[in-house]
């Protein structure tokens, strides 16, 4: 999944999910003809979350290494 995010002076849009890079190039399109010239863009690739088995023992392993 991809994220699209527009930023216009102090003005920040994230648009999407979108299943692939170019379907959100292809809304970037129309959506900088309603932007100024310097408006920033960019596509993150989301990444999935953890369960939340493996999102405790991430963190009990984070908190064991700060204890030694």
């Amino acid at each position: 999944m991809y994220l699209l995010t527009i930023r216009d002076g102090l003005h920040t849009r994230h648009i999407g999910p979108f299943d692939s890079p170019s379907q959100a190039s292809e809304q970037l399109d129309q959506l900088l003809a309603q932007c100024s010239e310097r408006a920033n863009w960019q596509i993150h690739a989301l990444e999935p979350p953890l369960s939340a088995a493996q999102g405790l023992q991430a963190v009990a392993e984070r908190s064991s290494s700060f204890a030694a």
